[in-house]
């Protein structure tokens, strides 16, 4: 089905949108694009989703190179997919990527020499993966009454989708021996990240409430229909 122009050009914002807020300054690990990934994916559906975020963080960092450029490129498209396929209420998807991810990271020396403090909010995640795709369907409903318990679960799975596909990056996939990184240095660089992650978790939801919510709401009163696209 060929894509109308307004999911077209809403594709276009929706990646600039994300060049934009990764050049914003942040005292986190990731981009500010993270923030952006909840509406893009609920907006646009899964995978037109993907592809504006995944144009997005290429742009961005075809611009200002980073030489840690392919966890963006890879993680920030995923967070979005994920969203979008709990909005629809299709868990499958979204339990095998984190199910291959977590298993990889698991069956590697150095995933079960870190310490699991680090990984809890993923773990949560999982666990999590099923009700929110049951709930994040009433997105699209009239009844606003679970709409900031949607996004909150959403927005949650979707974040920590991104740290996860960067955990795999780094770890199983073996990006720490390319940029080598000693285990002490893997160890350094993974905890300092888990922190800054879980106040990243606390952020995202927040500006979902915040701002993804009355944004949505706009949308639904003006019956646009939701997703834009499959």
């Amino acid at each position: 089905m060929p894509w109308s122009a307004k999911t077209i050009s809403l594709i276009g914002v929706f990646a600039a949108l994300h060049v934009i807020l990764y050049y914003m300054s942040s005292i986190l690990w990731r981009s500010w694009a993270v923030y952006l990934e909840p509406i893009i994916g609920i907006i646009l559906g899964p995978w037109t989703g993907f592809l504006a975020a995944f144009i997005g963080s290429v742009a961005a960092r075809l611009i200002k190179p980073s030489e840690l450029w392919m966890f963006g490129i890879i993680a920030e498209p995923l967070g979005v997919l994920v969203c979008g396929f709990l909005a629809k209420g299709r868990w499958k998807p979204v339990m095998a990527v984190y199910a291959i991810m977590l298993s990889a990271y698991f069956i590697h020396p150095l995933g079960r020499w870190l310490p699991l403090w680090a990984i809890l909010d993923v773990l949560l995640a999982f666990t999590l993966i099923y009700p929110a795709s049951k709930i994040g369907k009433k997105l699209f409903e009239q009844d606003v009454k679970y709409l900031s318990m949607a996004l909150i679960l959403v927005s949650f799975i979707g974040t920590v989708a991104d740290a996860l596909t960067r955990i795999f990056l780094l770890i199983p996939a073996g990006l720490y021996a390319f940029f080598g990184w000693a285990p002490e240095a893997v160890y350094y660089v993974f905890t300092v990240g888990a922190v800054k992650s879980y106040i990243e978790d606390a952020l995202v939801v927040a500006v979902s409430l915040l701002v993804n919510a009355p944004l949505l709401t706009a949308l639904r009163n003006m019956k646009i229909k939701l997703p834009l696209s499959p």
